[in-house]
């Protein structure tokens, strides 16, 4: 059951993969137009979650709910892998649209409500001076642009990020981040989007889902951010250093086994609004 508000609910979900646990017991919910960091490092399950949550994992144990306010598409999704071919005959509005009908067979007919829909969903992403161009030939934040646009056209009630900024210079990822976190709040859009780095979000988030060895830490970030709760999370001591505004998140140069779990990884930087 969903609490008055809420949009996403993950009860003690747990995942196992081939014999290997995988997720356990996560839980934390979404409220309508809330933008959440999950964040984690490479391997600590943020992408297994993401598809459990879209339903393309099975649970274990517990349960996943959702909100879709009488919605057929409830859910949008932004994938971690968006290949495009630099020479595929596609613009920019056409990936949109597909947003609208990609899930019908045969071409559709062309009609102003849907030119109108897109235009609309262009102009709300900042992408209407590049909708005629060629996917292949945008820059990596205006691809990230026109798939938040695809992902949203249908006004879906939670929208799921799979590492968005992976690979944007420091300019798109703050050009993103700000986007999202206007979106969230104009459509009243939950906002999940996994990160390994915290720092370029904290400026958006309401609150963190701070995943480490298939467990999760949920709240504000000055909640979870902190030396106990993450080192009960991660199993080992960690240190939360405050210097000059912003907080090293870093494991204990004793634990042989602390730095092999996160190698790779080893230091989250954030700044605790």
């Amino acid at each position: 059951m969903l609490a008055r508000g809420e949009v996403l609910a993950v009860r003690r979900a747990s995942v196992s993969l081939s014999g290997r646990s995988i997720l356990k017991d996560i839980d934390f919910a979404l409220e309508a137009g809330e933008f959440c960091g999950l964040i984690g490092a490479n391997g600590s399950g943020k992408t297994t979650l993401l598809r459990t949550i879209l339903g393309f994992v099975a649970l274990s144990s517990g349960r996943v709910t959702i909100d879709s306010g009488g919605k057929l598409a409830s859910v949008g999704y932004v994938p971690q892998k968006f290949a495009l071919d630099p020479y595929l005959p596609m613009r920019a509005r056409d990936l949109v649209a597909l947003g609208l009908d990609g899930n019908r067979l045969g071409v559709p007919l062309p009609s102003p409500g849907r030119r109108r829909k897109v235009d609309e969903m262009l102009e709300a992403v900042d992408a209407t001076r590049f909708a005629d161009q060629r996917l292949g030939n945008l820059s990596g934040g205006q691809q990230q642009r026109v798939l938040i646009a695809h992902a949203l056209i249908r006004r879906p009630r939670l929208l799921l990020l799979d590492e968005p900024l992976a690979n944007l210079d420091m300019r798109s990822v703050a050009g993103v981040v700000a986007l999202l976190r206007r979106l969230s709040r104009e459509f009243q859009t939950s906002v999940l989007l996994s990160a390994h780095d915290m720092n370029p979000l904290l400026s958006a988030m309401d609150r963190i889902v701070y995943l480490a060895h298939g467990r999760a830490a949920s709240g504000s970030t000055d909640m979870v951010v902190r030396t106990e709760v993450l080192s009960q999370l991660y199993g080992y001591h960690i240190d939360v250093v405050r210097v000059h505004g912003r907080v090293l998140v870093v494991a204990s140069e004793a634990e042989d086994d602390a730095q092999a779990a996160i190698k790779g990884d080893p230091v989250h930087v954030a700044q605790v609004p």
